[in-house]
């Protein structure tokens, strides 16, 4: 009797054995497709995830403008602006810097340099900014109002060495990639790099998953995404419902093949939806100087343009976009010291 309960028993624990093997394959039945996966992941990937985060960094530019006034009755052309002319002429002279920063993702390390794969408006600033005046009929005329000339900018990653300054190696501003690099002298093994394969866009479909690495506010954070409108077109564009906020420029977008870890880097984020519009502001923020709301505001207005997010619309460069104009600048690069070909997948 105890020997056909025994037997009894080791058979339903095959029967269950059976039945779980099935369940799971009803659960994740497309595992091992071939496809970038749609559904949420079926395990953690926490230890990979924090690897790639040592090679994401946050990316900061810092430009200085030096500003002159003109008169109107003075008529500054840009002729003058050539010869050098106008400094003696200018009533008035300023400075002002802008200050921003966006995500960086570290390429490149053959242990004297480094390349860093970003958004192009991260650091994309005119060497000169003209303003105008306007006639009586409120048509924009040939004489300056007032002029800004770049006097330095800076890129820079202070997780490298020294000062972390990074110089523009290659950049497209139409299609909004730049390639950042530097030689540095003590790279150490702190300094990681993205070690994951470029995946293909195109393979991307309705729904698929993705996991989206940046700084938004200047704080690392890693989201989930999902992916619209695939098949990116000319634009080499692509939408992801994750959301977006400033400083996430530049921040990868990582799809999953059959299961994690299997991460492949599908493009980079980019830029949001979003609706603009003019609002008349102090001359101060609300930082640099407090207003009393109850008191009459007799300074000085100013004209300034104010961006209203439509979170949950973010537009994603492709990886295909980027291969492409890392092709078009190839030779440049390899001559200076960045061989990409290996991160891009080029034998």
């Amino acid at each position: 009797m105890a020997k056909k309960n025994i037997t009894i028993i080791f058979a339903l624990l095959l029967i269950l054995s059976a039945c779980t093997n099935k369940t799971y394959q009803t659960v994740y039945p497309t595992l091992s497709d071939g496809r970038y996966d749609s559904e949420f992941p079926y395990r953690s990937c926490s230890q990979e995830l924090d690897f790639v985060s040592k090679t994401v960094k946050k990316l900061y530019c810092l430009v200085e403008y030096d500003q002159y006034f003109f008169n109107e009755s003075d008529k500054i052309r840009k002729q003058f602006i050539v010869d050098g002319r106008f400094k003696s002429v200018a009533y008035q002279k300023s400075y002002f810097s802008e200050s921003v920063h966006g995500t960086g993702t570290i390429i490149y390390n053959d242990g004297n340099r480094v390349a860093i794969l970003s958004c192009a408006h991260v650091v994309d600033y005119p060497d000169t900014i003209f303003a105008w005046y306007y006639d009586g009929l409120g048509n924009k005329t040939d004489i300056i109002e007032n002029i800004a000339i770049k006097r330095k900018q800076l890129n820079f990653v202070r997780d490298l060495p020294g000062d972390g300054l990074l110089e523009i190696i290659a950049i497209d501003k139409e299609k909004d990639v730049v390639f950042l690099g530097n030689r540095f002298k003590d790279l150490g093994p702190e300094i990681q790099v993205f070690n994951y394969p470029a995946g293909k866009a195109q393979d991307l479909e309705w729904g698929s998953f993705v996991y989206i690495m940046g700084f938004p506010g200047g704080h690392q954070m890693v989201t989930r995404g999902i992916v619209s409108n695939p098949h990116p077109g000319k634009g080499g564009e692509f939408l992801i419902d994750a959301l977006f906020n400033p400083g996430v420029s530049g921040g990868i977008v990582l799809a999953v093949k059959d299961g994690v870890p299997n991460f492949e880097l599908v493009g980079i984020a980019k830029s949001v939806s979003a609706k603009y519009k003019n609002v008349i502001k102090p001359g101060k923020e609300s930082h640099e100087e407090i207003y009393n709301p109850n008191v009459p505001y007799e300074g000085e207005l100013f004209v300034k343009i104010e961006k209203d997010i439509n979170y949950g619309v973010t537009f994603t460069i492709a990886i295909e976009e980027i291969a492409h104009i890392y092709l078009n600048n190839r030779n440049n690069l390899i001559t200076s010291g960045y061989n990409l070909d290996k991160f891009f997948g080029i034998e």
